[in-house]
């Protein structure tokens, strides 16, 4: 073989090696706008099991990324005070009001790997900074706040982010495998971890105040009925759904005695309702986890 065509195939040899060890290297590409990304979270619809939602990405000012309003129901305050889901699991980094920007309460989940999801304009904050939270664990409820001054009506501002360069590393978020359908779409939940909404499970009126998670057992979430003073306690299991197993909730309102709802069920234990003006104590507990929290929501 002449020494030019030696060389040469060498050099190919070495190029095919290095590329090769690239691609090896090269992290799991998600396909957003052309950039190579890590591989997103598993994400679920941030609602309860079976709840159809439209989500909408052309319906107003402040979207300049894949952001999505979502909404249900035939009137602009049908949805008002609905459960919203983690879509994944993580760890929360905020969980408060925002008064810089037009978020109202806002919940974001840490996913990891640089991802991040965003929960605006919730009516109430079910979780706690640092708190590790499991996917279909109940976070907030649906709500209309907003930085002071803007009247919004009521919807579910949703976002996921990959990285800090915003509004760039906004991304298309995957629900149960499939890309949302942009600018607009119908998407049922398959956010299933637990089948039942706390909500519906209490009653008309109430509306979802804190949630504990149970070492991925399951879920107790704290419920309050403004029209009537009640809150009511619905421990959701996440586990061996549909077997009865030990299950508990319970609801303790200040200088009064605990009401306990106890025994071996397939889906939850509760609801434990109780008038309770002032302070509560309360908890659950599931697949061998419990919650029993201090006196609060005073």
């Amino acid at each position: 073989m002449p020494r030019t065509r030696r060389l040469f195939t060498a050099l190919a040899m070495i190029g095919t090696l290095v590329a090769g060890v690239l691609t090896a290297a090269a992290p799991a590409s998600a396909g957003v706008d052309g950039v190579g990304v890590l591989a997103a979270p598993a994400m679920q619809l941030p609602f309860p099991c079976g709840q159809t939602w439209n989500g909408n990405n052309s319906n107003s000012s402040a979207h300049v990324g894949w952001e999505i309003d979502f909404n249900r129901g035939g009137t602009a305050t049908a949805d008002l005070g609905d459960t919203v889901l983690a879509a994944a699991a993580g760890t929360i980094a905020i969980a408060s009001f925002q008064s810089g920007n037009r978020y109202g309460n806002l919940v974001k989940i840490d996913h990891g790997g640089s991802y991040t999801s965003y929960y605006a304009h919730l009516s109430s904050l079910a979780v706690k900074v640092g708190e590790y939270v499991d996917r279909g664990q109940v976070i907030g409820a649906l709500g209309n706040t907003s930085a002071p001054g803007n009247n919004i009506s009521p919807h579910l501002h949703f976002e996921v982010r990959y990285g800090t360069n915003y509004p760039n590393n906004t991304v298309k978020p995957v629900f149960n495998g499939s890309t949302f359908g942009y600018p607009s779409a119908n998407v049922t939940s398959n956010n299933c971890a637990t089948s039942y909404d706390p909500a519906d499970v209490c009653g008309s009126g109430f509306r979802v105040n804190d949630s504990a998670r149970l070492a991925g057992q399951g879920n107790v979430v704290l419920l309050w009925n403004a029209g009537t003073s009640n809150n009511c306690v619905v421990t959701l299991k996440f586990t061996n759904k549909g077997s009865a197993t030990a299950t508990s909730a319970y609801l303790e309102p200040q200088g009064a005695t605990r009401t306990t709802d106890s025994g071996n069920y397939g889906y939850y234990a509760g609801p434990v309702k109780r008038s309770a003006p002032t302070c509560v104590k309360w908890g659950g507990s599931t697949g061998g986890a419990s919650y029993n929290s201090p006196s609060e929501h005073c």
